[in-house]
């Protein structure tokens, strides 16, 4: 082995990119424990001081318990009356929360509810955003279509593909990408960029406005790689 300092760099260098993204998950990990376990530390020390456990036994039946009670709100939720409260629920949470309305539209789109979010199934595109003569196209995920011919993109940006940007654009300004998933595309976004050669070079884009009879909202069928669906 040549122990020269370049040598020493680039194998410290190699041990730190295989154990980084380790560290980088326990310490999320971490964080996120320290995080929950801070919310329910009144219940929680409550229970230990009741019971006379551990705390941090403590702590996991507190847990435990709110992931069933999340469970149960859920299977309630789709029963009949389940169904019947809801509503009335967000009509009584707007008036008395200011803010609940916005709040509840964003979460609902970002978990798809009823296949609304552009996350699970937007279409995939290349956006000239500077005009059909101008050699410079952005990864975006087509969310929504307009009577008038154009289009909703958002365009993330990395390494945070949850933040970005919004455009309406012309239909001659998108190219479609029905091959790639949604998840595929977010992927090089986060490593910025990288990937992005063998993902995009597959079939030849479709533009949008050579599509036909596409609706105004985008449904999960434009997330398919076979391209008749675009016809």
């Amino acid at each position: 082995m040549d122990e020269t300092p370049q040598s020493l760099g680039k194998t410290f260098l190699t041990g730190l990119a295989l154990l980084l993204p380790l560290f980088i998950i326990l310490l999320l990990l971490f964080w996120l424990f320290e995080l929950i376990t801070g919310a329910i530390a009144p219940i929680s020390n409550l229970v230990s001081n009741v019971t006379g456990m551990p705390s941090l036994l403590g702590d996991g039946l507190v847990l435990v318990s709110l992931i069933a009670f999340i469970f149960f709100i859920g299977v309630a939720a789709q029963t009949a009356v389940g169904r019947w409260l809801h509503p009335q629920f967000d009509m009584y949470m707007q008036r008395v929360a200011p803010g609940y309305r916005m709040i509840r539209e964003i979460v609902q789109h970002l978990f798809g509810r009823g296949g609304e979010s552009p996350f699970a199934h937007g279409s995939v595109a290349l956006v000239k955003l500077y005009g059909p003569t101008v050699p410079l196209t952005a990864t975006a995920i087509v969310t929504s279509r307009h009577e008038n011919g154009t289009c909703t993109v958002f365009v993330p940006t990395g390494p945070n593909p949850t933040s970005g940007f919004i455009y309406h654009v012309a239909p001659e300004l998108v190219q479609l990408r029905p091959d790639i998933r949604v998840d595929q595309a977010l992927r090089t976004v986060i490593a910025c960029g990288m990937g992005a050669n063998e993902l995009f070079g597959g079939p030849p884009p479709v533009r949008l406005d050579e599509s036909e009879n596409q609706p105004t909202d985008l449904p999960p069928e434009v997330q398919t790689t076979d391209p008749e669906n675009l016809k």
